[in-house]
Formats: C-alpha cells, structure tokens, sequence
C-alpha cells in the first residue's frame, strides 16, 4: 500500500498501549528483512532514514527503496526522518516524500529549540504531515558518557507542556535513560519521568536509543506512553553478524547476494522480535488497528523472562 503518515498508528499505539516499532532503513536488505517481518507479524511499521543513511544512499534514494517497500506491503509503512538537522533539511525530506518528520533541536538552547520545531511542524501540518520533536538530549555511548551525565541530559518533566503547546509537535521523543548506540542492552528508563511527561503532555512519547534498554524496562515504559521505539544498532550488529557467519560459511563465494541474504533474514528476526515485544503484532486488521487482547505487558513480560 502507500505510505501513511505516522499520526494514525502513533495514536493508536498511545492508546491502545502499544509501541510502534521504528527501523533504520540503511540499505536494501535491511529494508527488506523489516517489513517482510512487519508483514509477517500483521504490524505497523515505520522506516527511519538517518543522518548516517542520507550520507550514504542519498535522500533522493533511500526514500525511493523505503516507498517501493511499502508498495509491495499489505500493512502500514511511515517513511521518517530520523533527528532532522534543521527546517531546510525537513523540506527536503517533505517534498522527497517523506510521510512523517523531526527536528532535532536537543542540543540548541530551548527557546532555539522551539522556534525551529515551530517552524518545522507549521511547515508539516500545512501538508498534512505529522512532526516529532525532542527535548533533553539522549547523549552517544562513543562520547563515554557517565550516568551523571545521563542524568542531567534527560526531559525535564515541568518543560515538557510549554515545550508541546509552543512548538505543536505531534509527538515527543524524550531523554529517559537510554545512549545512543550501545551494544548491550544494559539501561533501566526512569519510569516516574516517563509517567510525569505523559500525564503532561497527552502525546505519544518517543525512545530513542532503545538497543541499549533493558527488555523488561522498554514493556513497562510502554504502558505510561512510550508509543514509538527507534532500533538501529541491534539491526547492524545482526546484518553484521549473519555477514560474518555467511562468509565463514562459503569463503569461495562470489555471489554477493548469498551472503547478503543470511544477513537480511537476521535483520528480519530482530524485527519481528522487538514487533513482538512492543505489543504491535497482530495490530493490523484490513485497514485498521485492533487492541491487544490480552494484558500487553503481562504477555510480553513473560515472553522474555
């Protein structure tokens, strides 16, 4: 089907209690494995170009994989810009296409910050487009953060409402206690911050850096508003790993596409897993979204103890 915006699911994840998984979309297999999954698994999903993926594919055709993708699909696809650099950049992405948006602005200073997510969710809206936006700053695991630093860089609950009615963003990604780019999943959110911004704000809350949470931490997160989970390293740690294994396997291989196949199919298991966990599957009714039947977090809890 065609792309959707992501205003429909993100809602229906906010109430519903469920999460949204969100993919970065770095090359063809990956793109594959992901939605095969979502498919598989009767999910949503949302396909993320990065400021690392821009770099490397080109907006221009990184879009065009992700929509060709969603064609092809018989469940929801978003196509967004994952931590947008500024207003030009997001109307690049609009007219490229793009059915969902962010600006970044957690590391200009706030008033900054609001003005250009402003700025940004205008421009979006006036196309029917749906804008994220993020306040504190979710920090990167390669600048050897400490927890202290963690600490001081996470959403301040009593900004959140301000920084909401001013900008007019659909959706809010928020500093919780996750790093950006961590190997192991060794973070616990802080779930009483969660809890405050949500009964703040009423829009669905956004993880960023969700590789290196706890499994156990993300369920619970997501009954107090967490709505969308970005996942990128655990994908490239798997298109890296099955690279490996293929190669090890047949090291007289010329062909390519082989060994990009076993890393394809291992992108699409870490997909369907964390669809699963997220509480997504089986989401997708025909056209629509049906709740979970059962109590989210105590099934999903149990599939991972």
């Amino acid at each position: 089907m065609p792309l959707v915006s992501s205003q429909e699911i993100l809602r229906a994840a906010y109430e519903g209690h469920f999460a949204v998984g969100a993919f970065n979309a770095n090359n063809m297999e990956q793109i594959q494995g992901i939605v095969d999954a979502a498919v598989e698994e009767r999910a949503p999903v949302i396909l993320q170009v990065s400021q690392g993926a821009i770099r490397y594919a080109g907006l221009e055709f990184a879009a065009a994989m992700v929509r060709t993708a969603a064609d092809e699909a018989d469940v929801p696809v978003v196509l967004h810009l994952d931590h947008g650099t500024d207003f030009d950049q997001n109307i690049r992405c609009l007219r490229a296409g793009f059915t969902s948006l962010m600006y970044d602005g957690s590391k200009a200073p706030y008033e900054e910050n609001i003005r250009v997510t402003a700025q940004v969710a205008h421009m979006a809206h006036v196309c029917g487009i749906p804008v994220e936006a993020e306040l504190g700053k979710v920090l990167q695991s390669t600048d050897g953060v400490t927890e202290e630093q963690v600490q001081a860089a996470m959403t301040d609950p009593g900004q959140a409402l301000d920084f909401v009615q001013r900008t007019c963003c659909d959706s809010l990604a928020v500093a919780v206690g996750s790093v950006h780019a961590m190997k192991e999943a060794q973070a616990e959110l802080d779930i009483e911050r969660i809890k405050q911004i949500s009964e703040t704000v009423n829009i669905p809350l956004v993880l960023h850096g969700s590789s290196g949470v706890k499994e156990e931490s993300e369920v619970e997160a997501i009954q107090y508003g967490i709505s969308k989970i970005n996942v990128a390293t655990m994908l490239n740690q798997a298109f890296v790993k099955g690279l490996c294994q293929a190669i090890d396997e047949d090291p007289d291989n010329v062909d390519p596409r082989k060994w990009l196949t076993v890393s394809r199919d291992a992108v699409k298991e870490v997909a369907r897993h964390k669809i699963r966990l997220f509480g997504s599957a089986g989401t997708v009714k025909g056209n629509g979204f049906a709740s979970p039947s059962k109590s989210f977090r105590s099934a999903n809890l149990g599939a991972i103890e």
